[in-house]
């Protein structure tokens, strides 16, 4: 958060530095039809993304996500699965978390509406039309991540793994390419490691590179790549605007940004000199 913050400060420093020519095409239509096409920010805008930030910042540093935290071993899939790869039972154990991180955020978007001095029924309103909006979106991570979980369990990510680890030396190029793959299918960093991050580590240890390289600088940092242009994404970024039914045409305004495929073959390069050159900036992780 600290670091979006300090890029969104530098974006408005810079701005008043180089002013572009206002587009047309991004003019704002307020609800009283008036239209403005400047960047200039009012307080509103930025006091929800001030709460969410200090709230969140907050609720991690105290831990309070530890309060009321139950970790339940699910029935008939606790151990039951055995990794022979690993040498040891695959643990099934649902982390119930009462005050977790959407918790914090629940709490400031009622502190932003208490601030805002808006009603219960259009935070309500509010809430419908948010669901109403990204309902698709929301089921669609869901069974991202279901299926993450049921290639893990079914041993498919391992299987999967060991026939991406048969590149050797060239894993840690291939290995960026599969983050952009995962998030260009899933519309998700978080998705994209879920389905994606198991295999790179296991993958990563069958060709004796850095597990944790693999799994950070090229899922992680690979998915970002395809984040842009991933069509979930696109879909989810529509139905909260008034472009509903029009994803074609704002495909294809991202369209330009395919070079982030040669980000992302370019980014290969750099994890495979990391892992074969600089191995020096892989950070040490303890057991």
């Amino acid at each position: 958060m600290l670091s979006s913050l300090t890029s969104l400060i530098v974006t408005i420093v810079f701005l008043k530095v180089w002013r572009p020519a206002p587009d047309p095409d991004y003019t704002v239509v307020r609800s009283d039809g008036s239209t403005r096409t400047d960047a200039h920010v009012g307080y509103g805008g930025w006091l929800p993304w001030i709460i969410v930030s200090v709230v969140v910042i907050v609720w991690v540093n105290a831990e309070v996500a530890k309060i009321g935290d139950i970790k339940i071993p699910w029935p008939a899939l606790h151990n039951t699965v055995y990794v022979s790869l690993y040498h040891k039972p695959y643990a099934a154990v649902w982390d119930f978390q009462p005050l977790g991180t959407g918790t914090a955020i629940l709490l400031a978007a009622i502190v932003t509406a208490a601030w805002t001095r808006t009603g219960v029924g259009a935070f309500m309103e509010c809430v419908a039309q948010t669901w109403r909006q990204t309902r698709i979106a929301i089921l669609t991570v869901m069974m991202i991540v279901g299926l993450a979980y049921l290639l893990n369990y079914s041993g498919m990510s391992y299987t999967l793994a060991m026939g991406v680890a048969s590149t050797g030396a060239l894993f840690p190029f291939v290995s960026a390419t599969l983050g952009w793959v995962a998030v260009f299918l899933s519309g998700s960093d978080t998705s994209g490691n879920a389905l994606f991050g198991n295999l790179q580590v296991v993958a990563a240890r069958q060709v004796g590179v850095d597990p944790v390289l693999m799994a950070a600088a090229t899922n992680s940092s690979g998915g970002v790549m395809g984040k842009m242009i991933s069509p979930q994404n696109i879909s989810t970024g529509v139905s909260t605007t008034e472009l509903k039914g029009q994803e074609g045409v704002v495909f294809a305004r991202t369209f330009w940004h395919r070079v982030r495929v040669f980000l992302t073959l370019l980014l290969g390069v750099l994890v495979v000199l990391q892992q074969h050159v600089f191995p020096w900036m892989i950070p040490v992780v303890p057991h």
